[in-house]
């Protein structure tokens, strides 16, 4: 049987673009009190993807009114000059939040890198500590994309509480903080959760169970209409480069939208769902951090 209406389409950019205008009144409060937010990007890396990434959140801050500051370090370079850079980072009471911007070369630890960054100024929420508070049901900062996924959610009035929700990737950047946010006895959570991976024996037989699907598995269209129950809410995390066309590279989900459409209420695009949010969140926890630093009270959207 088919929807009988069309799915919505959950449109990013529109909801990114209304938190950053709330967060821009939060960004005239602080700067009505003498602070400006300051973030500190940092990049070891010779990838373009990388370096447009890093501009592309420098514009965002510098559309809001956040100073950002930008380091590059040579990706020949030792773990030890990453971690010094850093350590200056922690220590200048001007910067707010410091992101690593990844991948990083083999040599560096991520995870070594992550511990390194103080944990009020961990505006990607992947430092332990705040890993930590986040499963206690207690975060500093929400991790960017789980909490632009929240965002989205609650900007189309669904509510997972009591819902059966599916996530399917179990990577720390999405799916496990995407998991224990949705789980969390608090607005925006409440949902029963089941994490699905690569693992996992019939993957369909659980992604048929979800009124609220996250693919985050960064394989392309893995998930298709036959997979889905009538009426799911579709968050597509991935973002995958397929074969090219005219125009070059294609650009897909995981989720075959085509199809998914089919039997969704709702469903984000690729490109133009996830992703914007994803930075607007980063703009929410430099704000946060400038006024945590400050003491000066901003009302967060």
């Amino acid at each position: 049987m088919q929807q009988e209406s069309e799915a919505i389409t959950i449109d990013g950019t529109e909801v990114s673009e209304r938190v950053r205008g709330a967060l821009g009144n939060c960004v005239a409060t602080l700067d009505g009190a003498g602070v400006t937010p300051r973030l500190a990007t940092v990049r070891m890396a010779d990838d373009g993807a990388s370096k447009t990434y890093v501009t592309m959140k420098r514009q965002a801050c510098a559309e809001l009114g956040i100073e950002s500051d930008h380091h590059e370090i040579d990706s020949g370079a030792s773990a030890a000059a990453l971690f010094d850079r850093i350590d200056r980072l922690n220590d200048d009471d001007a910067v707010d939040g410091v992101l690593v911007q990844l991948p990083l070369p083999d040599h560096v630890d991520e995870r070594e890198v992550f511990r390194r960054i103080r944990p009020e100024k961990d505006v990607d929420a992947f430092h332990p500590e705040n890993v930590g508070r986040l499963v206690a049901g207690e975060p500093r900062y929400r991790p960017c994309t789980p909490h632009g996924i929240q965002k989205l959610l609650r900007a189309y009035d669904v509510d997972p509480a009591g819902k059966d929700a599916v996530v399917v990737g179990r990577s720390n950047v999405v799916g496990r903080p995407t998991a224990n946010l949705l789980l969390r006895r608090a607005p925006g959570g409440d949902a029963t959760v089941t994490v699905c991976h690569s693992r996992t024996q019939d993957l369909a037989a659980k992604t048929r169970t979800a009124d609220i699907l996250i693919a985050a598995a960064g394989e392309p269209e893995l998930i298709d209409g036959e997979m889905l129950a009538e009426g799911v809410v579709i968050v597509d995390v991935g973002i995958n480069r397929v074969s090219a066309t005219e125009r070059g590279p294609r650009l897909v989900g995981d989720v075959d939208f085509d199809s998914a459409k089919e039997k969704a209420s709702a469903i984000t695009p690729v490109p133009g769902g996830v992703g914007p949010m994803t930075v607007a969140m980063l703009l929410y926890n430099t704000v946060a951090a400038a006024s945590e630093r400050s003491g000066v009270a901003v009302d967060l959207p």
